[in-house]
């Protein structure tokens, strides 16, 4: 019995940019009585069927973009003979769904750290449980990921997680509901062996895939200290430390090393942490902007957002502190207007973000923009193939609308359209050229230059074009820049690297609120 891990994907692209952690940490909790798990990714290269065979198991780990590949991977597996065990997010959500079209002979919900090796040991008997309740475990509970295991010359980031679970709500966003409003914080210990492990293997660049890297702001600080809930603050207050901590670590680290998270915008707030991301050389981080009008944020229940020219001077202040900006914008909101699209690309522009996305207003399971969505659809039923609108990922690709919100004043081709132009006025060469001056050699540059198309092409044209060829010629162009980009980002091993020591962090106290 082999065990095979699978992340689907429609197109491939040779060379991917991040690593997908979910199929490294699973290759972790994978027994060693198994042997080592076969790894696919299929952003790299589809699977070959050949390779699965009767009485292996076969783990596929599905979002709502990626879920209909996955359940073509789940009937064929099971055609095949093999187990078929579904996990991620999406299959949390629709579990009884991967089981009718993916061929599930079991659904893993929720963390699958712990419970998988349980599943596994089912399939030995002969006889997995339908559902396996993997729930928010403890973040002491989180398994490290096995790296020894990753091809390295086909990513360009590898990634860590510090953090699951984020304690905002906004509407469009299913990390509250499924991962949790507590974070559940790693000790750094965990978290730094792993990075010193991936800058072994030639790894420099890493991705902090949190969901939300600030989880305590000082205005949680303050609303605590203000209704003297002793315990509440010095929950904040531990939280708080354990990232100061583990950037001092990552301070002691190689100095070519470079870190990339997700944040939300409240950190501009707060100088003494944008201080000590600069010093753990956390140069960049995705801020989810969403909107530049105050109608907008109210939308999508970001209200602690800022706006105008606040927001311009708040985006600015992460780039003053060292902090590259990758922005990201929501168009189709009810409250947009066809004045918007240019008012987001000047404010780009203006607030000097390092790279941006700009994405279409769509509704993703477990979200409250979901729930709205199907409430309002109930009313006018709507079938592509033969499928309700309601569950459009399981409408094929290329019959898959691009836009899913009635808009009060434009039609959905304008929204599109009109986002398209946005994606290509930012990502032009004049454009990324210039964002590119503040970089000293010209290597770097070349790889500014390249990763920005990279960007580009897979995440605005594989994704909102509607012309097919378009499609295509994007994917094949991706392909081809990915290969050398690949090599920019590469080091040279360092086998012999030890483990930075802990150092003692000042804690934060209530008369520094």
């Amino acid at each position: 019995m082999r065990v095979h891990l699978i992340n689907p994907s429609h197109v491939s692209f040779g060379t991917a940019v991040i690593t997908p952690r979910w199929l490294y940490v699973l290759a972790a909790a994978t027994p060693k009585s198994f042997g080592d798990p076969i790894l696919v990714d299929e952003t790299l290269a589809p699977i070959d069927p050949a390779c699965i065979q009767p009485g292996d198991v076969v783990g596929i780990g599905i979002h709502t973009a990626n879920a209909l590949r996955g359940y073509e991977l789940g009937k064929m597996a099971r055609n095949r003979g093999a187990y078929v065990l579904f996990g991620g997010i999406h299959a949390t959500l629709y579990p009884e769904e991967a089981r009718e079209l993916g061929g599930a002979h079991a659904v893993v919900k929720g963390d699958g750290d712990v419970v998988w090796s349980t599943a596994l040991a089912d399939c030995v008997r002969g006889a997995p449980n339908p559902i396996y309740v993997g729930g928010q475990i403890d973040a002491t509970d989180f398994v490290p990921a096995r790296w020894d295991l990753v091809p390295r010359d086909r990513y360009m980031w590898a990634s860590v997680q510090t953090v699951r679970g984020c304690p905002k709500h906004c509407s469009f966003c299913s990390v509250w509901r499924t991962d949790g409003q507590r974070p559940r914080q790693r000790a750094s210990d965990p978290v730094i062996q792993e990075i010193v492990q991936l800058r072994r293997l030639g790894f420099r660049f890493i991705a902090l895939a949190d969901d939300n890297f600030y989880p305590v702001t000082l205005e949680d600080l303050r609303l605590a200290s203000q209704l003297k809930n002793t315990d509440r603050l010095n929950e904040l207050k531990s939280i708080r430390a354990g990232r100061f901590e583990l950037m001092s670590r990552l301070a002691q680290l190689p100095p070519d090393m470079i870190f990339f998270t997700q944040i939300t915008m409240e950190a501009a707030e707060d100088p003494e942490f944008l201080d000590a991301m600069r010093a753990a050389r956390i140069k960049g981080a995705l801020v989810g902007v969403e909107s530049v009008t105050p109608e907008g944020l109210k939308d999508v229940y970001k209200d602690f957002n800022s706006a105008g020219e606040s927001l311009i001077e708040r985006l600015r202040t992460f780039r003053r502190h060292g902090v590259h900006v990758l922005g990201s914008f929501i168009f189709g909101l009810p409250s947009d207007r066809p004045e918007t699209f240019d008012a987001t690309a000047a404010v780009a522009e203006r607030a000097e973000l390092t790279f941006a996305q700009f994405v279409t207003l769509t509704p993703y399971p477990g979200t409250v923009d979901f729930i709205r969505w199907e409430k309002i659809m109930a009313d006018k039923p709507t079938l592509i193939a033969g499928i309700p609108i309601t569950r459009r990922w399981l409408i094929p690709q290329a019959l898959r609308p691009k836009l899913y919100w009635p808009h009060p004043v434009m039609s959905g081709e304008e929204i599109r359209r009109q986002t398209q132009a946005v994606w290509d006025s930012f990502y032009s060469w004049k454009s990324i050229w210039k964002r590119s001056r503040f970089i000293k050699s010209m290597r770097a540059r070349l790889a500014f230059l390249l990763i920005s198309k990279i960007y580009r092409q897979m995440y605005a044209d594989t994704g909102i074009a509607t012309d097919s060829a378009r499609i295509a010629w994007s994917a094949r162009w991706a392909r081809w820049l990915a290969k050398p980009c690949q090599h920019l980002f590469a080091a040279h091993p360092m086998p012999y690297l030890q483990m930075p020591e802990a150092m003692e962090v000042p804690e934060l106290g209530a008369a520094d609120l």
